[in-house]
């Protein structure tokens, strides 16, 4: 046993030795230290039991007895047992599954949510739609929901029952075949309904209509089969059925009634000129 300059004892039986094959050829006997002179400090270095090792990769080394206060360089630190390396491994796959998972549901979550978001966006490609009871208190709303309807080029089947609509002149359904506007606001035909070009079907039961000017020329060209108009002020009208059939000649049920003979007469011809008026007590 002898102690070096340095403080660090050496001894031939203390030397660590390497399993590796490649590095077999180390000799294992007790090698004097080789004195050194600094050039800068002129102090005398004895090389460390580490120095042998400075070559070779940290991996590469299966066994080493070299301590800590023997190392010039950054400790050769022994890796983890098998059984721990296989469970850490196993942890870093389960996690790492586990993050995919998340990321993957993640991903999906944001898809089905900009699915839904398109769906509810896709005014352009909607069928039918129901946008009743809509409550249009706030400016901001009803901008909104005329926006809506604007974009509404496809739409064959509409209710728009109880919006407190007044006016949808701005609007045209192109392809709308069926439109409920039970409940509203509408006072007059010509100036306040939508360009219908294809309807077959129209509601405008409990609305404010009191005349059935301009029905012909906003319906007329409609293939329109069906008309309710019930609980309006125009259905007391004297000749209301036989007026409304003379504007549309190509409806065949009014109010649910389907078209009587006698709606087919003339409005003149079809009361004797003593019961023209109409009285209601």
């Amino acid at each position: 046993m002898s102690e070096s300059s340095s403080g660090v004892n050496t001894s031939s039986g203390s030397f660590p030795k390497s399993h590796s094959s490649q590095y077999s050829d180390l000799s294992v006997k007790h090698t004097p230290p080789s004195v050194e002179h600094s050039p800068d400090s002129g102090v005398v270095s004895t090389p460390l039991p580490s120095s042998r090792f400075r070559f070779v990769s940290w991996h590469r080394l299966e066994q080493s007895d070299v301590r800590g206060n023997q190392l010039t360089c950054p400790r050769v630190r022994e890796g983890p047992p098998e059984e721990e390396r296989s469970i850490r491994e196993e942890g870093d796959v389960l996690q790492e599954r586990w993050g995919r998972r998340r990321r993957r549901r993640r991903t999906e979550e944001l898809e089905g949510q900009r699915w839904e978001e398109r769906l509810q966006e896709n005014w352009e490609n909607c069928l039918e739609l129901n946008l009743s009871y809509q409550d249009l208190g706030d400016p901001f709303q009803r901008d909104n929901f005329f926006r809506i309807l604007r974009r509404l080029i496809r739409v064959e089947k509409l209710q728009l029952v109880d919006n407190s609509l007044t006016d949808l002149s701005s609007v045209c359904l192109p392809r709308c075949r069926v439109l409920n506007l039970q409940r509203n606001h509408l006072v007059c035909l010509r100036r306040q309904l939508p360009k219908l070009p294809a309807l077959e079907h129209l509601c405008l039961s409990d609305n404010a209509i009191s005349s059935l000017g301009g029905l012909g020329a906003a319906l007329g060209g409609a293939p329109l089969h069906s008309l309710t108009l019930s609980r309006n002020p125009v259905t007391f009208t004297q000749d209301y059925r036989s007026r409304v059939f003379s504007c549309l000649p190509k409806l065949q049920v009014l109010d649910g009634i389907p078209k009587l003979p006698e709606d087919s007469l003339p409005p003149k011809l079809h009361f004797p000129e003593t019961t023209r008026m109409c009285n209601i007590l």
